[in-house]
């Protein structure tokens, strides 16, 4: 049985996260809406699906009159689901609060209502994700990167095929004298796995240090990929380049060739003229290590795109997100674990889930609108814009950049004011443009008062999920 104590712990908690599901639910819930959430609770590893109680901060006990016969409607959710959810209510002072309890899926299963697979997405229900389902599939599997991509090599093939001394010059080791101590440490990287007298190549070793991902079929159509156009359409292609190397060993290269490829603006400074690229290299570096170590190495047919327009540029992978672009600033979680790790210690990037606060921070620096962040089934696209006007902006442009300077105050422990946005746009005192954004970004959802104080000017404001 759920206490009081329990309960208000679960109050308390500062967001709902994957096992908790608040819904006011006052004087009903739809039963077939109660079969999705225990389906993609479960799904996601179990949880409680709480009623009568409020699911935004600071929430509120309102009480729930919503399923009166716990015990007959776990009989019906049996009946339906084929898996046990059980129930009781909590008879709060402030009014009656029946709690589900959902078990977690079993490894490599996925629970279903009348054949469709449900998952959360925010606050909402939606089918589960292709990738996501194939994930599920493949657990007690060994994990992609482990896989092996090329067997029964001998020590020569292996040294021929892969850039070693690439791997100590990053790890900053010194070149083992020996051929043997050279794959003794590959073997410590699980870059490749000794096979009796021979040797096999992982994926993991080969996508970070192939000399030729093309010597490596499966991986043939995993080169990033650059292409300039001349305009702001994809009409004419003025410049198309492919890495062809492992990513590790291609990485510096690559960044070279995308800034180098990048328009410049001319600035003077005392009397001295000199280049300023329009977009952050910082951001550049970011996105291209993001874009590659988060793609998803399952979807065929598909490989990192960075796509330089006149006005923008476009740097895509394939693979839907697991979490939802608005929190891509606040939250972090790898597609790729081991490839991560590797990655950060090879200092292509960080671990740490601060690469897209870095991006939006040096966006602001460079004036730049903010970036947008787009998913789609299949693909993960981040967008950087070339510097553009207040005045130029649109009604989205302004209320995102609006909503990510907010994020970055709050993972930073600063509040948003109407004045650290006016410094963000770098617009005059006096005017009331940048209280009618904040109103807008307000009714768009994304933003919210950090408490009402009735006073706008002095308001502090906070991303909508804070």
């Amino acid at each position: 049985m759920t206490s009081l104590q329990e309960l208000q712990a679960w109050i308390e908690s500062p967001r709902e996260g994957q096992h908790l599901e608040f819904k006011e639910a006052k004087s009903q819930f739809d039963l077939v809406k109660l079969l999705k959430y225990c389906v993609a609770l479960a799904n996601e590893g179990g949880g409680r699906l709480i009623l009568g109680i409020s699911d935004r901060p600071p929430r509120k006990v309102v009480g729930s009159y919503a399923f009166p016969d716990v015990q007959s409607t776990v009989e019906k959710l049996f009946n339906k689901l084929r898996f046990r959810v059980d129930a009781d209510e909590v008879q709060h002072p402030d009014g009656r609060v029946p709690v589900f309890r959902i078990p977690p899926r079993p490894v490599g299963t996925v629970y279903s209502l009348d054949a469709a697979f449900w998952m959360r997405s925010g606050e909402e229900l939606v089918p589960m994700s292709e990738d996501r389902l194939r994930q599920i599939f493949d657990e007690g599997k060994p994990e992609w990167s482990l896989r092996i991509v090329r067997a029964g090599l001998t020590s020569d093939e292996v040294i021929r095929l892969l850039s070693t001394q690439t791997y100590f010059d990053l790890i900053e080791l010194p070149y083992p004298s020996t051929r043997e101590a050279v794959l003794d440490r590959l073997v410590h990287e699980q870059l490749v796995f000794r096979n009796e007298d021979r040797w096999d190549v992982t994926y993991l070793g080969a996508v970070m240090f192939a000399k030729q991902l093309a010597d490596f079929d499966l991986l043939g159509r995993r080169m990033p990929r650059v292409i300039v156009y001349e305009g702001r359409d994809k009409l004419a292609t003025r410049k198309e380049s492919v890495a062809a190397e492992g990513y590790a060993v291609a990485f510096p290269g690559l960044l070279a060739y995308i800034n180098g490829q990048l328009p410049t603006n001319e600035i003077v400074e005392q009397a001295l003229r000199r280049q300023v690229k329009q977009f952050p290299e910082l951001a550049i570096r970011e996105l291209v290590a993001n874009a590659l170590i988060h793609q998803d190495f399952e979807v065929s047919g598909g490989t990192v795109m960075i796509e330089i327009y006149a006005d923008r540029i476009e740097i895509s992978n394939p693979g839907k997100p697991f979490i939802e672009t608005d929190r891509f600033i606040d939250e972090y979680r790898s597609r790729n674990e081991r490839l991560a790790d590797l990655a950060r210690r090879l200092r292509m990037c960080e671990e740490k889930g601060s690469g897209i606060d870095k991006v939006v921070k040096s966006a602001e620096a460079f004036q730049l609108p903010a970036p947008d962040f787009r998913a789609s089934e299949h693909r993960t696209t981040t967008i950087l814009f070339a510097p553009k006007a207040y005045a130029d902006m649109s009604r989205e442009d302004r209320v995102r950049a609006c909503y990510q300077h907010c994020c970055l105050q709050y993972v930073t422990s600063q509040p948003m004011t109407n004045q650290t946005l006016r410094d963000r746009f770098k617009l005059p005192n006096g005017k009331d443009t940048v209280s009618r954004l904040l109103r807008e970004a307000v009714e768009a959802g994304k933003i919210r008062l950090e408490e009402d104080s009735g006073s706008r000017r002095y308001a502090r404001y906070v991303p909508f999920w804070a």
